[in-house]
């Protein structure tokens, strides 16, 4: 987490993660839920709109832009790097 996203996340730039086991590969789609679920502290809104990212958030999956990976629908891989960069900034 960078650009000001780490402080949604007790200020804890980056987390190394092992996801339960289920049935079906991870996506980003349940990353995300996970992410809600167990990491983000605070300000909700301030990182999630409806199921994905709110505007404003970058995600680069093992530094490609999540756009060219299939944004939600990308599945996981072992040893995937998944960063959230906020591009948004208080006036």
């Amino acid at each position: 987490f960078r650009g000001g996203a780490e402080l949604l996340f007790d200020g804890v730039k980056k987390h190394q993660v092992t996801l339960p086991c289920q049935p079906e590969p991870w996506d980003i789609r349940n990353l995300l839920k996970w992410i809600k679920q167990n990491l983000l502290k605070e300000r909700p809104d301030l990182f999630m709109q409806g199921e994905s990212v709110r505007p404003g958030i970058l995600v680069l999956i093992n530094d490609a832009d999540w756009e060219l990976m299939g944004e939600l629908d990308y599945k996981l891989q072992d040893q995937d790097n998944v960063l959230f960069i906020s591009t948004l900034h208080g006036g």
